[in-house]
């Protein structure tokens, strides 16, 4: 038996496992770049939709399944090109970061505070 997914669901499947791909790859900055602009068109991908969720089918052309589809991936193709032009939004500027940072080195024993409060009579 077969089901049917949206097609807006569909691309997002297909975005989050491209992008695992990529994270699999290695921990090169330039991996660490294409997964954080991945992910940010996924996100703004998923922003244009619920935004359009919001707005009237239009009365004109009347909607339906080629409809739909043909918005979702022109959605999908705006998010693209948001992400990849001239900086995003900033998301993925911030993902990058995080992805390719050095961890900070953690001490062999950390000093532990214990903080006595008043005791309840």
């Amino acid at each position: 038996m077969q089901t049917s997914m949206p097609p807006d669901t569909l691309a997002q499947e297909t975005d989050a496992s491209r992008a695992r791909q990529l994270a699999a790859r290695g921990n090169s900055a330039k991996a660490a770049r294409k997964v954080a602009q991945e992910f940010e068109a996924m996100f703004v991908g998923m922003m244009l939709k619920s935004m359009r969720d919001t707005v009237g089918k239009d009365k004109l052309t009347g909607g339906g399944k080629g409809e739909e589809m043909f918005q979702s991936m022109l959605d999908q193709e705006y998010a693209t090109a948001i992400a990849t032009s001239q900086g995003g939004i900033g998301l993925a500027a911030m993902i990058e970061k995080q992805l390719v940072r050095e961890p900070a080195p953690r001490s062999e024993k950390a000093p532990i505070t214990v903080l006595k409060g008043k005791e309840n009579k």
